[in-house]
C-alpha cells in the first residue's frame, strides 16, 4: 500500500467495484468481525517504477475493500478514499478472472501465514545450502508446529487462533516448581499467573482417563 498504489486505487470508478459475497465468512482481526460481503476491482499499474524501465513490470492491480463499521473511526491521516473502507491489494499476472484470482490469492494468504508461523519457530534458519538438509530438517520442524497447534486447540478458542510463539509464550514457558512425591512430578504453578486455568484445563485433558 505505498503512494503508487494508493494512487492507482483512486483513479478506480465507482462502477468499476463488483459486489462479491463469501462463501464462508472470514475473521477481520483489523476490526474484529466476521466478514462475508466485500468488494473487487482491478486496474492496470506499474510496479518498480524507481528501476529502469527494463526491469518495470506492468500487470494487474486487484483490490479487494471491505466496507468499515459504522461506529469504527477513521485512521488519522487517511483521506476519504480510506475513510469508509479497508482496501486490500495484490499485483499479479494471474490469468484467471477476477474472482478467481482474487480467491486464489486469499488462498494463498492463508498458506503464507501458515509457513511465516513455521519460519517463526522450528524452520527460523533455513533454507540450507543443502537440499537433504532442509529435507531432514523439514520433519521435526513439522512435528514442532503441530505439537504446540494441538496444545492450542485443546486450550480453547484464543489459543486456538494464536500464532505458535503465542502459545510457546502462554503454555509452554510454564512458570511452575516441580515437586517429587510418591515417585512423580507435580508442577506448582506461580499463583496470580494468567494463563494458569487454561494451563490446567489443557494438562488434565492430556493426562486424563482414555475415552471409553
Amino acid at each position: 500500500m505505498n503512494a503508487s498504489v494508493k494512487t492507482a486505487m483512486a483513479r478506480m470508478d465507482e462502477d468499476a467495484w463488483t459486489p462479491i459475497k463469501c462463501p464462508k465468512a472470514v475473521r477481520g482481526e483489523e476490526g474484529q468481525c466476521r466478514i462475508s460481503h466485500a468488494e473487487t476491482a482491478e486496474t492496470i499499474c506499474t510496479a518498480f517504477t524507481s528501476k529502469p524501465k527494463k526491469r518495470q513490470v506492468v500487470a494487474r492491480l486487484m483490490v479487494r475493500r471491505v466496507k468499515r463499521p459504522s461506529a469504527e473511526a477513521v485512521p488519522a491521516g487517511q483521506g476519504a478514499l480510506f475513510g469508509i473502507w479497508r482496501y486490500h491489494a495484490a499485483f499479479t499476472d494471474f490469468p484467471l478472472s477476477l474472482n478467481d484470482a482474487e480467491r486464489g490469492h486469499q488462498r494463498r494468504a492463508v498458506v503464507e501465514q501458515m509457513i511465516a508461523d513455521v519460519k517463526n519457530s522450528a524452520f527460523a534458519h533455513a533454507p540450507s545450502g543443502r537440499f537433504r538438509a532442509n529435507a531432514a530438517w523439514l520433519a521435526p520442524a513439522a512435528l514442532a508446529h503441530n505439537l504446540p497447534r494441538a496444545a492450542g486447540d485443546l486450550a480453547g478458542t484464543f489459543h486456538a487462533r494464536a500464532t505458535t510463539a503465542t502459545i510457546r509464550d502462554h503454555l509452554v514457558k510454564v512458570p511452575a516448581r516441580l515437586v517429587h512425591s510418591a515417585r512423580r512430578l507435580t508442577p506448582h504453578l506461580t499463583e496470580r499467573w494468567p494463563w494458569g486455568t487454561v494451563f490446567t484445563q489443557l494438562f488434565t485433558i492430556v493426562h486424563g482417563p482414555p475415552a471409553p
